[in-house]
Order: C-alpha cells, then sequence, then structure tokens
C-alpha cells in the first residue's frame, strides 16, 4: 500500500513546521551548543527524526527504518568511500615526504597564508568540485592547507567557506541538470540564469575567506590577487555558463584562475607576509629559496596531478557509461560493476503530493547503486594506488598506511552514516517539504526567500543535486502560483542552495575528518554558520532584486 505525505498533520501550518523541525534543531544545538560530539548528535537527530515520521506524521515503520538504512548505506558509499581514498593518498603523500616538498613549493610562489588559501581552497578546491564533488573537494583542500601549516580549524572552515560558489555547477553540471529534469525547465536557460547570478559571489567569496581569517588589514594587503583569483574564475563561469553549458564550467573556471593566480604571484607579492600564528613578518621579496629541484617539485606534485586527471576522466559520460557497463562499448555487465537495488519497503511505496509536485502523485523511488567501479572515490583510489610505486613506497608498507587510515577513519564513517540517515528520514517522511512550505507563504517577498529553501534543502541533504531534486517542483509551482519568473526561482533553489553547503552535516564531518578534528564537528558549525547564511542572504537579495528592478538580468526563455 502507498503511503502518501502529509504536510500539515497537525492542522496547523506553523505548528507542523515547528515540529518538522526538530530533528534539525537537535542536530544543531546537540553538535554547536552542547559539545556533543558529531556522531552522538547524528544518533540523537535520527532517532528524534523518525520519531516525528512516524509518529506525527504518519509515515509507516517499516518505511522509515528502511529510509534510515539507505541514507545509511549511501552515506558510507559512496560518501564515506571518498574520504577513505582521499586521506589514504595523503597519508601516502605524508610517508613519503612528498607533503613536504609540496609545502615548500607553494611557499615559494608565497609564504602568505592568505594566497595559498587562494590556491589550494578556491582555485583547487573549484576544480575538484566540478570533476568528483561529493565532499572530495572539502577533504582534499583542507587536508592540503594542513600540510601547508594552518591550524586545523581554521583550514576546515576555510574549505568549507571556499566551497559554495562553485557547488550548483559541481560534479560535471549534475546540479542543474537534476533541477531542469524536475521542473521541465530548458538546462540550458537554467545554466544561462546561474551564470548571471553566481559571478558575484565567485568575486565576493574569496575576499569573504581572506576578510575571516585576516581581517578587513589583511583583505587590503591582497586585494590585486584576490581580484585575480576570482576575477578570472567568475569571467570563466559565466562565459561557460551562458554560452557553453553547465557540465566543465567549474573544471575550467578552476583550472584558468589556479594557473593564473600563480603566473601573478611569480610577478607580484603583498608588502609582508600574514601566517596564522606568527602574525605580519618581513616583505615577500626577502623569503629564502625553498632548495628544491624543479624535478623534486615535480616529483612531489605528481600524485596530485594522478588525483586531477582521475576525477576528471571518471566524471566523464562516456568514461562513466563505460565503468557501469552501459552503452555500445560495454564490456562488463552491468550487474556486475553497477548492481541495483530496490530498497524493501520503500521503493515505490511512498508518494509525493501537490504541492511539493506539478503531478497528481509522485511515487518516490528508492533504488540503491553500488557503482563500486565509476565512484568518484574509486577514481581517487586509482591515482592513489598509481602513486604509490612513483613516490617509492612497498606494496606491503601501502597496506599497511591504508589499513591504518581505514581505522582511524572508523568513527568518522560511522558519523557521516548516521547524518546520512537522518536526511533520508526526513526526504521521505516529506517533513523537509513541510519546511519548505513555510517559505512559500511570505508572498510577495518570496523572491527573496526562494534562495533560503534552496539553502534550507542543502542544509538537511549535503548535496545542491538533492536540494534540487526536492525542492525543485515546489520552486516552480510557487513561482507561478504568485506570478515569478519560474526559471529566476527554481535557478534560485540551486544558487541559493550552495551557500548551505558549509553547514550541512556531512561537509562538516568531512572537514573535521580531514584535518584531524574529530568529536570537535561543532566548533566548526559555529564558526562557519553566520558566513552561510549571510552569504544566503546576498543571494537571496539578488534575486529579488533580479524579479524586480534586475529582471533585464534574467535571460529569455527559449
Amino acid at each position: 500500500m502507498i503511503w502518501e505525505h502529509v504536510y500539515d498533520p497537525l492542522g496547523s501550518r506553523w505548528l507542523s513546521t515547528a515540529v518538522a523541525a526538530l530533528p534539525l534543531v537537535v542536530l544543531l544545538g546537540l553538535l554547536a551548543w552542547a559539545g556533543w560530539s558529531g556522531r552522538r548528535a547524528a544518533l540523537a537527530g535520527l532517532a528524534v527524526a523518525v520519531a516525528i515520521a512516524v509518529g506525527v506524521f504518519g509515515m509507516p515503520a517499516d518505511a522509515a527504518a528502511a529510509a534510515a538504512v539507505h541514507g545509511a548505506a549511501f552515506g558510507l558509499f559512496p560518501i564515506g568511500w571518498i574520504i577513505v581514498a582521499a586521506m589514504f593518498l595523503y597519508r601516502l603523500c605524508v610517508e613519503s615526504g612528498a607533503l613536504e616538498i609540496m609545502k615548500r613549493s607553494v611557499m615559494g610562489l608565497s609564504a602568505d597564508h592568505r594566497l595559498q588559501a587562494l590556491l589550494i581552497a578556491f582555485s583547487f578546491g573549484a576544480f575538484l568540485e566540478g570533476a568528483a564533488g561529493f565532499g572530495a573537494p572539502v577533504a582534499i583542500s583542507a587536508a592540503l592547507m594542513v600540510g601547508a601549516g594552518f591550524p586545523a580549524l581554521e583550514a576546515a572552515c576555510l574549505a568549507l567557506i571556499a566551497n559554495t560558489a562553485p557547488v550548483a555547477f559541481g560534479a560535471l553540471g549534475t546540479p542543474i541538470i537534476t533541477l531542469a529534469k524536475v521542473t521541465g525547465l530548458d538546462e540550458r536557460a537554467i545554466s544561462a540564469m546561474a551564470g548571471h547570478q553566481l559571478p558575484f559571489f565567485s568575486l565576493i567569496v574569496p575576499a569573504w575567506m581572506v576578510c575571516a581569517m585576516a581581517g578587513w588589514r589583511g583583505l587590503t594587503g591582497v586585494w590585486p590577487a584576490v581580484l585575480v583569483c576570482g576575477g578570472t574564475f567568475a569571467g570563466v563561469q559565466y562565459a561557460m555558463a551562458t554560452f557553453v553549458g553547465a557540465a566543465l564550467v567549474d573544471v575550467v573556471g578552476g583550472v584558468v584562475s589556479l594557473v593564473t593566480l600563480a603566473v601573478f604571484l611569480r610577478g607580484w607579492q603583498p608588502k609582508a607576509v600574514w601566517r596564522h600564528g606568527d602574525g605580519w613578518s618581513q616583505p615577500a621579496r626577502e623569503r629564502e629559496s625553498s632548495g628544491d629541484s624543479p624535478r623534486q617539485v615535480a616529483w612531489a606534485w605528481m600524485p596530485w596531478v594522478f588525483l586531477s586527471v582521475a576525477v576528471f576522466a571518471w566524471g566523464l559520460p562516456d568514461v562513466k557509461a563505460f565503468l557501469e557497463g552501459r552503452g555500445a562499448a560495454a564490456v562488463v555487465p552491468r550487474v556486475v560493476v553497477a548492481p541495483e537495488v530496490s530498497v524493501p519497503f520503500l521503493d515505490g511505496r511512498i508518494a509525493k503530493m501537490p504541492p511539493a509536485t506539478r503531478e497528481a502523485r509522485e511515487i518516490e523511488r528508492a533504488i540503491y547503486r553500488f557503482n563500486w567501479l565509476s565512484a568518484a572515490g574509486t577514481g581517487i583510489l586509482v591515482a592513489a594506488l598509481v602513486s604509490i610505486p612513483w613516490l617509492g613506497i612497498g606494496w606491503r608498507r601501502a597496506f599497511r598506511i591504508g589499513l591504518d587510515t581505514l581505522r582511524g577513519l572508523g568513527e568518522s564513517l560511522v558519523t557521516i552514516a548516521a547524518m546520512l540517515a537522518l536526511a533520508f528520514v526526513t526526504r521521505s517522511s516529506g517533513t523537509d517539504v513541510t519546511l519548505g512550505l513555510a517559505l512559500t507563504a511570505t508572498g510577495t517577498a518570496y523572491a527573496f526567500f526562494a534562495p533560503l529553501l534552496g539553502w534550507l534543502g542543502v542544509a538537511l541533504t549535503g548535496s545542491d543535486t538533492s536540494s534540487n531534486a526536492m525542492f525543485g517542483s515546489l520552486q516552480r509551482v510557487t513561482a507561478e502560483q504568485l506570478g515569478l519568473d519560474p526559471l529566476l526561482i527554481c535557478t534560485a533553489n540551486s544558487t541559493g542552495g550552495v551557500m548551505g553547503k558549509m553547514i550541512d552535516a556531512q561537509s562538516i564531518v568531512v572537514s573535521a575528518t580531514a584535518t584531524g578534528m574529530h568529536r570537535r564537528e561543532g566548533e566548526i558549525l559555529r564558526r562557519v554558520f553566520p558566513h552561510s547564511l549571510a552569504l544566503a542572504a546576498l543571494m537571496g537579495l539578488l534575486v529579488w532584486l533580479q524579479a524586480g528592478p534586475l529582471s533585464w538580468m534574467v535571460p529569455a526563455a527559449p
């Protein structure tokens, strides 16, 4: 029997909304203010979510349990798999001494932590977001910054702040593609609309990062580099999104930004160096050479070149189809390399109802895909395996490093599984839609709140793609009812959602894991939450202006 979503089970929109928000309030409250570990807070939030789903919203108990198991499995694979593979590669670089050479080579460009954050967290992180997504940018850039001498807390927070502007085009345009399928709008038009919004934030976010770690004085000392870093990425982002499409926006933008900034720093340096713990020091031009030869530097960086090539190749549609046993070129049957399992007690048992969907009743599918060969984490693992002989590490030693890495990540993997279980219960029970419907009651001000709905969706699910799948139809229905442009409002779900990426539980745990800050997720959340909310509000203001005096910025529908 199919269970239909009920979005106002208590007969009062505001009371139902308050009850639906309890799992999120419990999770964030225990994590940020009660000092609980991520694992304990996630399990408590999950228990509350299941209780409300079953006891208040009427979800069948077996379906709620199945949703939790489905979410936990997704948390372990593909999310956890990415973290394990990325940290394995990082540990290999540490063990071989390559990380120290990398650190010195980055300092050769600049010893200034402000500029290193731009290079690693923003530019390189944007490339990784476009090629892999799913937590890889945060994990890898945060780990690299710790290796470069950043305090763990700062590295985690900066990686999260940087991983915003690129997210709407992440993983080869998947969020935009998903939004187009859900809403029925033209994919190229959504891409162009996002390209008329996010470049402003691609300019803002690098400056925001620098201010967050070094204050206004720190920004004034490196504003030319900030302008080069953000400006080149914003320019490529606008051009690619508007005239080419969503797939390669972040990949091309990240590479162009990284190379341009590196070349710029060869001829320009700030008047004084700023580093965490040391403050201001001698002018950059007085720094000594690292003493490493170009060959040594190339040797040390090559594992990350392997990584970049692998994650980009793994994301290409043709390669992915081949690795999943699809298409004419398939060699291995799909059931072997990408088996799909219908989740018992959940698949086909739940129906999304209007206004959350434009259909009379939309049956929700629950399919778990174990695409072990085409997963981004496998691409990262391949890069790590290729790096083992390159770094001169014996296979037996590498195997021990892998086991140590897996053991060290045990608690973090449990935390991620619990976080995703909570997210899946929230989505399957319809409580997320109840929260979203509260924002649709804002009437003429809805253009401001539409991005905040996307922000909420990403904060709940940890994915801009999932937020678009969850709220895309609701955004279009609401826009049409209020006489707003559906293209503008639906795109705002994705572009506003990117600001929620830094506070979603999955990203918080990934950043804590990558920087060795186990059980200190609450500190990270408290630091980044104000930044996330402020940037989301700025996106809301931009969308509100584009619905009024700046309506000329909305592309014409094809």
